[in-house]
């Protein structure tokens, strides 16, 4: 009998179209572990949020093992340390993964190598990071020549069924998930994303074909937060339930803007991890050097700089649309695309808060926290990245709200202004403002000029 093939799982909770799977399955019985490995991550380690959804990923990933055959092992501690005593208890001598680009993982896969013969291969993105090319043969680092480039060169294969697993003639033993404490309870905060989200395989199918039905509207709904036009398949892909290959294979056949808009936004999601795996460090430094002195109002040193953060990542700024969208963020654990923009947006340039504070609490509170996708976009935002928005263009909220027609959005998340007629809720009078609902932080015209100010002392 083949000695056992330990599959080494993170962000690929998967059985179909999972590369690791199936080299392993071909190979010999099949151990898939997860380690839930919070030291090697340091200051990155899973946020509540992250954790909740984890929790969620893999009890449905162990129920679609058992269904196979199988069963999933959990262990807990230092990756490389793991993965090599479960492969001298078992005799194994290979370990198969998909390749990861967090600086942390590949630090883990780098020790692992050391000790062991690990397989690693591609399939969390629809081209590996680094294989998008300019003409110059060097990584591209804006993204439309990217988008451009990797379109020419993709061709990707069909997606692979879910492998025939056998297991090994004796298991090893595994942790408890419940031991693993990843969900809330004193308080438990989740109730909310219980509601709003299934993590799982199965799962992210339905969300994937529930999203087909309408991707021909994409265009035109997915800035608009009263209504469900976006995919809501970002955690999907985060995690790994679901494979970026099998989602541009599900979307042939779909011509028009809208599929096309959807498809550009699946490329952003691997030009993202391409600049990450060009500067590592991307979440914690700004890429624009003049952005390192810029004058942000620190709230370990202000108070009122304090106050302003709090509000914010309350919900309690006085701006309908953006208080509405970090409510649903706390609630739900995900927040709508065009009112993450503005959200930041005010955070950055309006309260002249650092993008990194931002970026942080979002890592904290979206179950589809991303160390290339949140860092890109909050870098975007701010005007400090490699492929920015102009920091000068500062968005206004009270414009954007009626634009994108957030009147019933503004209402399910901000039910003090739901009386108010569509014309009144976007900015409320103060005649018309409920005393339970505060006033703004800062004027917007205040703000503008506070924060164009701020901009010219770097230039």
């Amino acid at each position: 009998m083949s000695s056992p093939q330990i599959v080494w799982l993170r962000r690929d909770l998967r059985l179909a179209d999972q590369p690791a799977f199936h080299a392993a399955a071909s190979a010999g019985p099949v151990i898939p572990v997860y380690v839930l490995d919070d030291a090697t991550a340091g200051n990155r380690k899973l946020g509540g949020a992250s954790r909740w959804w984890l929790h969620g990923s893999l009890a449905a990933l162990a129920r679609d093992l058992e269904t196979h055959g199988s069963r999933l092992i959990l262990r807990r501690g230092d990756s490389a340390a793991e993965i090599a005593k479960l492969a001298k208890e078992t005799g194994a001598d290979t370990v198969h993964a998909l390749r990861h680009y967090e600086p942390w993982w590949r630090k883990a896969e780098e020790a692992l190598a050391r000790t062991i013969d690990l397989h690693l291969y591609d399939g969390n993105y629809l081209m590996p990071p680094g294989a998008v090319l300019g003409t110059s043969g060097n990584p591209l680092r804006i993204y439309t020549p990217f988008a451009r480039a990797l379109m020419r060169a993709l061709h990707p294969s069909d997606p692979l069924p879910a492998p025939k697993l056998s297991g090994p003639k004796h298991w090893p033993g595994s942790d408890d998930l419940a031991d693993w404490a990843l969900l809330p309870s004193k308080p438990d905060w989740a109730g909310g994303m219980r509601e709003a989200w299934e993590p799982g395989e199965g799962a992210a199918y339905d969300a994937l074909a529930a999203f087909l039905d309408h991707a021909d509207k994409y265009e035109a709904q997915r800035n608009l937060p009263s209504i469900e036009g976006s995919s809501r398949l970002s955690p999907r892909l985060h995690w790994g339930e679901i494979s970026p290959r099998q989602v541009w294979h599900a979307l042939e056949g779909k011509r028009g803007v809208g599929a096309d808009t959807f498809r550009g936004e699946v490329i952003w999601r691997d030009f993202a991890q391409n600049l990450i795996a060009q500067f590592p460090d991307y979440p914690e430094e700004s890429y624009r050097e003049p952005f390192r002195a810029f004058p942000w109002r620190d709230p370990e040193q202000d108070k009122a700089a304090a106050a302003d953060l709090a509000a914010w990542q309350q919900g309690r700024t006085g701006y309908p649309i953006v208080d509405a969208g970090m409510r649903q963020l706390w609630t739900t654990g995900w927040m709508h695309n065009r009112v993450r923009m503005i959200a930041a947006s005010f955070l950055i340039k309006h309260l002249l808060i650092d993008w990194r504070l931002g970026e942080r609490w979002f890592w904290d509170t979206l179950v589809d926290a991303d160390y290339g996708n949140n860092a890109v976009n909050w870098q975007w935002v701010a005007g400090s990245g490699v492929d920015s928005s102009q920091f000068t263009r500062i968005m206004a909220p009270l414009t954007q709200s009626p634009k994108f027609d957030a009147a019933g959005y503004i209402r399910e998340w901000v039910p003090e202004l739901a009386e108010l007629s569509d014309s009144e809720i976007h900015d409320p009078a103060d005649l018309l403002r409920p005393r339970n609902y505060p006033a703004k932080l800062i004027g917007h015209q205040e703000a503008r000029e506070r924060a164009l100010e701020a901009y010219r002392r770097i230039r």
